[in-house]
């Protein structure tokens, strides 16, 4: 008898301010990255999936963002060079 299946880990990758698409509210977003794992006797073998996201902690709203994406996101909240932001969510500036 052969135990296979899969099992799925959430990494936070940052914590960001931006303006949330869903809510309009400038708010803290969690950059998230979700990582689905073939298992063989419940022993996690190798990735089978990869996905980002963001979450509004305001309303809640999670929106799909591509792994470029993400690292534009990761590397403009370490203070390192970014070329946008996600799609339809804003850089929190003060004025």
């Amino acid at each position: 008898m052969i135990i296979f299946g899969t099992k799925g880990y959430l990494y936070q990758l940052a914590i960001l301010t931006l303006v949330c698409g869903r809510c309009g509210n400038p708010a803290a977003h969690t950059l998230r990255k979700r990582v689905t794992k073939f298992t063989l006797f419940f022993v996690p073998l190798f990735p089978v999936s990869t996905k980002y996201a963001t979450q509004c902690t305001f309303c809640g709203a999670e929106q799909q963002v591509s792994r470029e994406q993400a690292e534009q996101l990761q590397a403009q909240e370490t203070g390192g060079q970014a070329y946008g932001p996600a799609d339809r969510q804003q850089p929190y500036r003060r004025p």
